[in-house]
């Protein structure tokens, strides 16, 4: 969640509350309090109209080329949304059928990731895909702790090795669990993990590698059985078996379509859980991720809790307790819905639509291209070392100017010097849309190379992380 802190300017503003029209109030209500608890209460209809009046100040979510996230559903879903919107998912003795349809798609996502055993699958819906990680990566920790304590080993200097290019949910693990990061730094042109530089940083005390499946940073995949033969070769050297999670936030739900013969999940032995986001590729509104064990001696049972107080015996494994079950059902009705062809066609279109801006952007002098969309559909290009009166930061200004937003940030280490713009593409973003933004891409760049003088520079943020 965010953390919100008082300003100076918010002090200023509670002077003044929002002016509410006349007909929207009850007699003698002329203003309305925004940052205290009124003292009166007010016709639903009278809130919902100063509500609405705030938040359709927001961008465009079709417009927002910088989240990962879904936007559109299809009227039918929203309708679902709107029907089961009091679900709570924890509370399974009241919502039985809905914890049935969680049961389900945990099977479904487990053969879709070559579950050894699918239809006994062992997994669970998440708030997202950084609860997934933060289960996962528990659940690796706490296996290593058991493990070393039988050999009568110290349990107090776990490490975990993965890519600077992880998201940054998992400096919030290492930090939260006391877990010593080890970030393998980026080199050259490649941008995310390879198993070449892996070794360096595994030894008894990792309690697992971090493969990343779509890098946030430019939605490249890292080599996953490359890595799991390196470590495989590893512990035939040493004895020590480091098991690896692979974090498929945004690949997991695009490569079982797109890249099926691509071996990065259960197929490989030394894969022992995995996250995805359903609110990413999964095609469903903010608030749903899975995360998937191999089995079930990879979720120690000392990490489930049993309650009965909601009326039955309740495992359960969260960092949340009480949360809505309402994308849960919508992550059922996409599977009903699109099945694998329907799956397979929507990222397919959004990966051609990512070729067609890749290709687009190629041809243009001032673009350097950095990820072209083969992976996930996600195109990241820098500025060409000529161009000299601008740089990312005001192409990403210009661009908003269209009512475009597309983050500008620079590479982790040691590629700070690559500061790049990177365009998701989602469902819903059409052709048609894309020649929309080629045209105010090519306009934005024209009016920056016809200043006469370079832009004024100011202090850009070190990197980005969505």
């Amino acid at each position: 969640m965010a953390v919100w802190r008082r300003h100076a300017e918010d002090e200023a503003a509670e002077a003044g509350d929002a002016e509410v029209l006349p007909r929207f109030t009850r007699a003698g209500m002329l203003q309305v309090p925004t940052r205290r608890l009124g003292e009166r209460e007010m016709l639903p209809q009278t809130a919902y109209q100063i509500v609405m009046d705030e938040v359709m100040l927001d961008g465009n979510a079709r417009f927002n080329l910088a989240t990962f996230v879904t936007t559109w559903m299809d009227e039918e879903a929203d309708r679902l949304y709107a029907a089961t919107a009091e679900k709570n998912m924890v509370d399974k003795d009241e919502y039985p059928q809905t914890a049935a349809i969680e049961e389900r798609c945990v099977r479904m996502i487990g053969e879709l990731w070559h579950a050894p055993h699918a239809e006994a699958s062992v997994g669970t819906s998440t708030t997202g895909s950084s609860e997934g990680c933060m289960l996962a990566g528990l659940a690796m920790k706490r296996r290593w702790q058991h493990a070393r304590r039988a050999a009568s080993r110290p349990t107090d200097r776990p490490n975990l090795v993965m890519g600077a290019n992880v998201q940054v949910v998992w400096e919030k693990f290492a930090n939260y669990w006391e877990v010593e990061p080890r970030y393998v730094p980026l080199e050259g042109d490649v941008l995310h993990l390879t198993a070449d530089r892996l070794l360096d940083h595994v030894d008894e005390n990792t309690i697992g590698v971090v493969a990343v499946l779509g890098s946030t940073m430019d939605g490249s995949y890292e080599p996953v059985a490359e890595i799991c033969a390196a470590l495989d070769r590893y512990e035939a050297a040493s004895g020590v078996s480091v098991p690896v999670h692979v974090d498929a936030a945004s690949g997991g739900f695009v490569a079982p379509f797109l890249q099926p013969e691509l071996e990065w999940d259960f197929r490989l032995p030394r894969v022992v859980s995995i996250q995805a986001s359903g609110h990413k590729y999964g095609l469903v509104y903010p608030g749903v991720g899975w995360v998937v064990w191999r089995d079930a001696a990879h979720l120690p049972d000392d990490l489930v809790f049993h309650v009965n107080y909601l009326g039955g015996d309740m495992p359960t494994f969260a960092l949340n307790f009480s949360r809505p079950g309402a994308q849960v059902v919508l992550q059922y009705f996409q599977f009903l819905r699109l099945g694998r062809e329907g799956y397979r066609l929507v990222q397919r279109t959004c990966q051609d639509v990512a070729g067609h801006l890749a290709r687009a952007m190629a041809a243009r002098p001032e673009i350097v291209l950095v990820s072209d969309g083969s992976d996930l559909p996600v195109v990241t290009f820098a500025l060409a070392p000529t161009v000299s009166k601008f740089d990312v930061y005001d192409v990403s200004r210009k661009l908003r100017e269209h009512g475009w937003l597309v983050p500008a940030y620079t590479m982790p280490p040691n590629r700070q010097d690559l500061a790049v713009l990177r365009v998701v593409v989602r469902n819903g973003f059409s052709h048609d849309m894309a020649e929309l933004f080629l045209r105010d891409l090519l306009e934005s760049l024209e009016w920056l190379d016809d200043l006469v003088a370079p832009m004024p520079h100011e202090e850009q943020p070190s990197s980005f992380h969505h």
